[in-house]
């Protein structure tokens, strides 16, 4: 079989466009993880030249240069741990993010996590001769639609998607790692949003942006700002029954507030409110994994100062955060991103027929927008909306 090759998806909806708005805090510009200043992303999709191939890779630069010798501060929960993210151990032990971010597959971690040593290993001809990278590389699993055993993921696709990263607005919905994923029993995939937060302080705007791979829950715990909306459209099952099985999520919380590794962990916990206000429920069989960092440009730590031996300038390193006291609007900020990140990525979902010949619905527009309406949740003069 001929491998794949990238085909991105047509623009589609996002939930604001139906007239459909979660939580009260202001979205960024673009309402995605790259309004916050420097992140990156890019995706690597496969689909399209093989019924039974729908799978792909989603990269997140955590800022504008080098994560390998610009360490941000950062932290990694778990709620349920059916899943994996590679580096879990090092980011706990030393608080810092040394790599791109990747997800995809639940088989292609071991191509993706080669993939980005080389890529990293290419440019750092210091590694191998007392340095070294653990990079951060998660999955959630596309069986359903894809051929997740013949693991199609190569390490051009890997490299692909690293090195086509970019800021500006996000594709969502069936495109990159997010490719052959489903939530609620509906299509989705890749999904982000931001919040702007405000403070009395200089400087006094900061932003807070998700991103999530979505792939969890079954069709009655969906919930979108309150709204039951998998039990009021309970049909449209997945065609050869998929059981009971509940599946996962990766989510991504980043940030330029100067936060500590220890506040980006209280951040990444919030993030699970925001999957519970979605309807996650965090089952048996769900790998629910969060990572979260700050990329504020006072708080990155240059490798060589973290690693090894400090001159007399660098033993004591001096850093700011937010007093805990003002972290409030930052949890809100996460919950709020983080629930219409999952909304997003269902709406701009598409219908995809994938392996065997297995269909997953897109969540119908014109149904959300009238279930939303019946329950007061849509903005005046909104659009019946279209799929």
């Amino acid at each position: 079989m001929e491998p794949p090759v990238s085909t991105p998806p047509a623009t589609r909806p996002r939930l604001r466009d139906l007239g459909i708005t979660i939580g009260t805090m202001p979205p960024g510009p673009l309402n995605a993880i790259t309004d916050v200043p420097g992140v990156r992303i890019g995706h690597t999709t496969l689909t399209g030249e093989h019924p039974d191939v729908n799978t792909g890779v989603t990269a997140i630069h955590p800022h504008e240069g080098s994560a390998f010798h610009a360490m941000c501060p950062a932290a990694i929960v778990v709620l349920n741990g059916a899943g994996e993210m590679t580096g879990r151990s090092q980011v706990d032990e030393y608080g810092v993010l040394e790599s791109p971010i990747l997800i995809t597959n639940t088989l292609s971690v071991g191509v993706a996590h080669q993939a980005v040593v080389d890529w990293i290993y290419a440019s750092e001809p210091e590694l191998g001769r007392g340095h070294f990278a653990i990079p951060v590389v998660a999955e959630t699993f596309d069986g359903f639609l894809n051929d997740t055993a013949g693991q199609h993921v190569t390490t051009d696709h890997v490299v692909a998607a690293i090195e086509g990263a970019s800021g500006g607005p996000v594709e969502e919905g069936n495109v990159g790692g997010g490719t052959g994923m489903l939530t609620a029993q509906f299509k989705a995939g890749i999904g982000t949003s931001s919040r702007v937060v405000t403070l009395p302080s200089i400087p006094s705007i900061y932003t807070v942006g998700v991103l999530v791979q979505s792939n969890f829950g079954l069709r009655e715990d969906l919930l979108i700002d309150g709204v039951p909306v998998g039990r009021e459209i309970p049909d449209l099952p997945l065609e050869r029954g998929a059981g009971q099985k509940d599946g996962s999520i990766i989510i991504v919380v980043a940030t330029d507030a100067p936060l500590s590794d220890r506040q980006l962990r209280r951040l990444a916990n919030r993030a699970m409110l925001g999957l519970a206000r979605a309807g996650g429920l965090g089952r048996h069989s769900s790998g629910d994994i969060i990572i979260a960092f700050s990329n504020a440009p006072e708080n990155r730590t240059q490798r060589l100062v973290h690693r090894f031996a400090p001159t007399e300038d660098e033993i004591l390193l001096q850093r700011v955060q937010i007093n805990d006291a003002a972290i409030d609007p930052f949890f809100q900020a996460t919950v709020e991103a983080t629930s219409e990140a999952i909304a997003n990525a269902l709406v701009a979902a598409k219908t995809m027929t994938g392996r065997d010949g297995h269909v997953a619905h897109a969540l119908p527009h014109d149904r959300l927008v009238a279930v939303m309406r019946r329950y007061g949740r849509l903005a005046e003069g909104a659009a019946p909306g279209q799929d």
